[in-house]
């Protein structure tokens, strides 16, 4: 991709950030005319920077893993250990439903949007932090070592979605209730043995 002048690349943010809030409030891929408005920019900027609704969806994935990577950096870089790092970042990553439009796209663009330059690298980053954050945490005992990135980010996935019957007076409490048993789950001690083997950061995407 050319070079984008500092005010198109702004634009060019704001509308995929604006895809990614909409996509996570509503469970699917908003009309463009609604991503447009929420991100301040006129609809014919949009088809200018996505001229196909498929470039908007790859480039959405993009923007999505690159900020679940700058999550993973903050965690890496300011918490005290690799546990609390990871504790962390599962945590933001549920509260931001980060993983949603994976869960939205048909099979046949989830594999383009696999194989797409930008998206390989973004991810990539995002799962080496993750990789050193499980590293990390099973070798100072404090995590099970049965488990591997790709088990991590399965778990993160299944808060994606929040059941539509839960009370109004319990929905901003049971995704804390359910990280804090998730991560318990995850810590070192005699437990039920896992089928199967660690499942690597190469092994499925975690996102």
């Amino acid at each position: 991709m050319a070079e984008l002048r500092a005010d198109a690349r702004r634009n060019r943010e704001r509308v995929l950030e604006a895809a990614r809030q909409l996509i996570v409030e509503r469970g699917a891929m908003p009309p463009l005319e609604d991503i447009a408005a929420r991100a301040g920019v006129g609809i014919g900027t949009l088809y200018r920077r996505f001229p196909e609704r498929e470039d908007l969806i790859i480039g959405v994935s993009e923007h999505t893993l690159r900020l679940v990577g700058d999550v993973a950096e903050r965690a890496w870089s300011e918490e005290p250990d690799a546990w609390s790092a990871l504790s962390r970042f599962v945590r933001e990553c549920v509260a931001l439903r980060m993983g949603v439009l994976s869960a939205t796209v048909d099979p046949v663009l989830h594999t383009r949007i696999r194989r797409d330059p930008g998206v390989t690298e973004a991810r990539a980053r995002m799962a080496d932090y993750l990789d050193q954050m499980v590293t990390g945490a099973q070798s100072s005992g404090v995590m099970r070592e049965d488990v591997g990135p790709g088990d991590i980010g399965m778990l993160i996935s299944v808060h994606i979605h929040q059941a539509a019957d839960i009370p109004v007076e319990l929905a901003e409490s049971v995704p804390g209730r359910l990280v804090g048993l998730m991560l318990d789950g995850l810590r070192a001690r005699p437990g039920t043995p896992l089928p199967g083997k660690p499942i690597g950061k190469t092994d499925t995407n975690p996102t």
